[in-house]
């Protein structure tokens, strides 16, 4: 499970280093909720406008993992003013 940007004029002007650094921040905000419930979320990758979040331990069964990923998400428009879509399979995908 992961997510996706739409690009938006706004999130064009921030550099690759610093959206990096915002998606890291953002994530780890989520982290302390998901290991109270032994989960974890994690930076799988950032391709261009594609931002992909897997979720591990109890997160990848959980019935609330959609919730998890628009909670991440609501984050992720909020800090980037980028427009973001659920994007599956980001766990699989390879470096």
């Amino acid at each position: 499970m992961g997510l996706k940007a739409e690009p938006t004029k706004q999130s064009w002007t921030i550099e690759p280093s610093d959206r990096e650094r915002i998606v890291r921040a953002a994530l780890d905000e989520s982290r302390p909720s998901l290991r109270h419930d032994r989960g974890h979320c994690e930076l799988v990758a950032i391709d261009g406008n594609k931002i992909m979040v897997g979720l591990t331990g109890a997160c990848r069964v959980c019935k609330l993992a959609g919730t998890t990923l628009a909670a991440i998400q609501a984050r992720l428009i909020e800090r980037l003013f980028a427009r973001m879509i659920p994007f599956p399979g980001a766990a699989k995908v390879r470096a």
